[in-house]
């Protein structure tokens, strides 16, 4: 050693040891939260409401990388008061009942949960300015399925194009629909969405934010025009927005969930037997195909064909499921 060192001089020069208490595993309780309902999201604040009271909510630390979204039921502490500059933090999402899931496109492995806890998947589409875009509608329809919510179809804008042309392709799934026209009788749209939350999803321009300042009047939802070279809607909604619908009584009529217009709809995480599982009468045609059989239009040995051939399943039911099937792997527009 030299003798500027002994053997025993890197003991007095160990980093110092910080005193500070050891994490403990014991997690607070929160027997004080209070359940809300989120009803918008935006740049990491949530609007929720609690008891008839909008609060402004942040998401606490525990709750790390999980997602909240419109639809969520939550459980909050802190000021929940609603007033001016007040912030409670949100400490559990409840489990969800539905979860209505999209990619950004096909070859996306992340999935994006758009809304939770909706009962009903309500597709806008016009008949007319924009054209329908079948294909979407498809997407939309295979991810209601999925999530195991009811789809309904509201074609708008039929004082300008018939609605038969459209329904006959969709009235062999038992699809329930309703039409209406700007400025028309709402009753019918009304009774579908009574005592039930809805999420509303189409492309801009089908006049979606127009039905919703319809329903709900102080909804106040910002109305776009289509662009007569494109075809296209202008996107006015730019986020998710839960709006509950007046009814008779002091109590909503039901709620429904304003959302953003899509041009596309991804699918990356639906297989096969997602969607067949959704029809339960042709779910059970399926017993004897062969492992890996995707029931599609190409598979030589399907038990759709063969249901289809002994006169057990409607022709018209099978191509259309297949049809949904096929959305998959097309471009939806």
């Amino acid at each position: 050693m030299s003798g500027r060192y002994s053997e025993h001089d890197h003991e007095h020069y160990e980093r110092p040891r910080r005193h500070t208490r050891p994490r403990t595993k014991d997690r607070p309780t929160y027997d004080d939260a209070v359940d809300g309902v989120v009803v918008t999201v935006d740049r990491g604040r949530f609007t929720l409401l609690i008891e008839g009271t909008t609060v402004m909510a942040m998401k606490a630390r525990p709750l790390g990388r999980k997602g909240v979204v419109v639809g969520d039921r939550v459980r909050v502490v802190g000021d929940t008061s609603g007033a001016e500059g007040s912030l409670a933090r949100i400490v559990e999402v409840t489990p969800r009942t539905t979860t209505l899931r999209r990619t950004a496109d096909d070859d996306d492995p992340v999935e994006r949960v758009i809304v939770s806890n909706a009962e009903q998947l309500v597709v806008v589409t016009a008949l007319a300015d924009p054209d329908p875009q079948p294909r979407l509608i498809d997407r939309a329809l295979v991810a209601a399925y999925v999530a195991g919510m009811q789809p309904l179809l509201c074609l708008t804008k039929s004082d300008l194009a018939d609605p038969e042309t459209l329904l006959s392709t969709y009235r062999s799934l038992g699809v329930p629909w309703v039409v209406t026209r700007r400025g028309g009788d709402l009753s019918e749209v009304r009774e579908q969405l009574r005592g039930r939350t809805s999420v509303l999803v189409g492309s801009s321009g089908v006049g979606k934010s127009t039905l919703v300042n319809a329903l709900v009047p102080t909804a106040h939802r910002d109305v776009g025009i289509v662009n007569a070279v494109t075809g296209r809607g202008r996107h006015t909604s730019t986020s998710a927005f839960m709006l509950a619908l007046p009814g008779p009584t002091s109590s909503p009529d039901g709620w429904i969930i304003d959302t953003p217009g899509i041009r596309s709809f991804g699918l990356a995480h639906v297989q096969p037997e997602d969607l067949i599982g959704a029809f339960p009468d042709l779910d059970e045609m399926t017993e004897e195909c062969p492992r890996g059989c995707t029931h599609g239009t190409d598979e030589p040995e399907c038990g759709l064909d063969d249901a289809v051939e002994a006169g057990h399943a409607d022709p018209e039911r099978v191509a259309s499921f297949r049809r949904l099937l096929a959305a998959r792997s097309e471009p939806a527009y």
